[in-house]
């Protein structure tokens, strides 16, 4: 069962924090007060997941982060942000979180998001060897809207980024969600054509309308398309939907800190963050997304004399 650490210096919204998560009975839930006692908890337990306030005397959210992306790169990190905090947060994901749910949002969304992030963490499992002598991968996928699809997808391109050395363990999550943040644009807002407006007003109608879509036409009859191209410098990912698109220059801007408190610029947002670049094509049906390799040079093998 999954151990949660809920990191809060007020006793109420630890409580509260908890309280959300335990009762799914999926999670065991640990707590502390500030980052400093949480990374003497991570020394006394197995944690699978922290969920961290941002602002805490001793240790801060932010510093929590950094050094948990040294000490303990393996562990995804959430966020919950508050009010005037939006600036901290950004940073924050740039420093190695995995997500974030405001804390207005907390009973819509903390445990869904932890389900999400946990699911990306485990996914990696360990394939065949002979992986780790490839130099090149190129692969195409056809999807229909199923989200278990979607799923395995992601759980694939995060192996071969593995085995390709491109990035560190604490990277691997950070890949998932944002392949995951542009796959499920595209099966919702793309295909299925609905948009984020609803999510967090009215989550029954939501779910609802996406329920019906994906039985009729055309919505159903849509197709997502994956492309991935990874040598030992880069991965890139294209993913292209089916639907009507969008006017990529009305996007909201995601280094704007309050993106955070909007669902319309969340999944922009995080793929900015954990991807080196993000683009989308003139009819905002295709987007792109670029992952380089931190070390500058690749050793190569040694030719033949």
């Amino acid at each position: 069962m999954p151990k949660i650490l809920i990191v809060d210096d007020s006793p109420l919204d630890r409580v509260l924090a908890g309280g959300l998560l335990e009762p799914d009975g999926q999670f065991v839930i640990h707590y502390a007060g500030n980052g400093n006692l949480a990374l003497d908890k991570l020394q006394q337990e197995e944690i699978d997941l922290v969920v961290t306030d941002l602002v805490m005397p001793g240790m801060d959210g932010l510093e929590l982060v950094a050094t948990m992306r040294s000490r303990h790169p393996d562990i995804p990190v959430i966020l919950m942000t508050s009010k005037g905090t939006e600036e901290i947060a950004v940073r924050a994901l740039h420093a190695g979180a995995a997500s974030y749910v405001p804390k207005r949002l907390l009973f819509q969304e903390l445990a869904e998001t932890v389900r999400r992030v946990l699911a990306v963490s485990s996914r990696r499992q360990v394939k065949a060897r002979l992986l780790g002598c490839m130099t090149e991968q190129h692969c195409s996928f056809v999807l229909g809207n199923d989200v278990e699809l979607i799923e395995s997808l992601i759980a694939y391109l995060q192996d071969v980024a593995v085995q390709m050395e491109l990035c560190e363990e604490s990277e691997v999550t950070r890949i998932g969600v944002a392949l995951e943040e542009a796959l499920v644009n595209a099966l919702y807002h793309g295909n299925l054509e609905v948009g984020s407006e609803l999510r967090g007003e009215d989550d029954q109608a939501y779910y609802a309308l996406v329920a019906k879509r994906r039985s009729e036409p055309p919505y159903r009859d849509r197709k997502i398309f994956v492309r991935a191209n990874f040598t030992r410098q880069q991965a890139t990912f294209v993913v292209r939907d089916e639907g009507p698109g969008f006017d990529p220059s009305k996007l909201p801007d995601p280094d704007d800190p309050s993106a955070l408190e909007r669902a319309s610029g969340r999944g922009l947002l995080l793929m900015r963050a954990f991807m080196d670049e993000v683009s989308y094509d003139a009819t905002g049906s295709e987007v792109t997304l670029v992952k380089r390799r931190k070390t500058a040079t690749v050793p190569q093998p040694a030719e033949n004399s």
